[in-house]
């Protein structure tokens, strides 16, 4: 009886090794993100960034407006940043006062939201499909899927988003910038009257995954 019970406590050790690999191996989301966004780039390749601090790269929407970037600091072990870089005009000429617009950073004439990452990476991983790959191995929280739009993405904080399609054969929003209306409202935007830039309702799922709608400032784009 005793060999037995070691018998199936060593099958049910084996079984549970097994599902935990498998579970990593099903990761759909994270995997498939990659070569969606590896498409994304051969229709809209990057533009690399004169960085001193380590590579860098823009991937600049088509008509200059917007940028979702990935800077990559090689002299600190925490200094990656991705951010979401927009022309502030349209949001000047809608009523914009950028001393009131939090979480946003406002420099040069560009509006620039950020989010600080671990680098987590040795510095090799220049290229930006590669780095992308290190955002989904150690960043995965960040990259995710809008069932709505059949979309990946990366989520930078406080609603503000870069997305892009997971099949631009049938998507005819390839790429969008998605940012939150609120603090734009609150310094004193007219979110309708942001030139080159939509104000829509957005289905998105709610925390118990309960599908609703919001608010959204949007600039989608269709690369084929």
């Amino acid at each position: 009886m005793k060999r037995t019970g070691k018998m199936v406590g060593a099958a049910i050790a084996a079984l549970l090794v097994l599902a935990a690999g498998s579970c990593s191996k099903l990761d759909v989301v994270g995997t498939d993100s990659v070569r969606a966004f590896g498409n994304v780039l051969k229709k809209l390749p990057p533009r690399e960034l004169d960085w001193a601090a380590g590579p860098a790269w823009s991937l600049d929407a088509p008509d200059g407006a917007a940028a979702f970037l990935m800077l990559w600091d090689e002299n600190t072990l925490s200094d990656f940043d991705l951010v979401l870089e927009i022309d502030s005009r349209p949001f000047l000429s809608a009523g914009l006062d950028a001393a009131l617009l939090n979480g946003w950073q406002f420099s040069d004439g560009k509006l620039s939201y950020v989010l600080h990452l671990d680098k987590s990476a040795p510095a090799e991983y220049a290229a930006p499909l590669e780095i992308f790959k290190q955002i989904v191995k150690n960043h995965r929280s960040v990259v995710g899927y809008h069932g709505a739009l059949d979309h990946y993405g990366v989520n930078l904080g406080d609603g503000n988003l870069f997305e892009w399609a997971k099949d631009m054969t049938t998507n005819d929003k390839d790429i969008v910038f998605v940012l939150n209306p609120d603090p734009f409202i609150a310094a004193g935007v007219d979110p309708a009257g942001i030139e080159g830039w939509a104000f829509a309702k957005v289905t998105v799922d709610d925390a118990n995954g309960k599908p609703v709608q919001v608010d959204k400032i949007l600039k989608p784009f269709n690369l084929l």
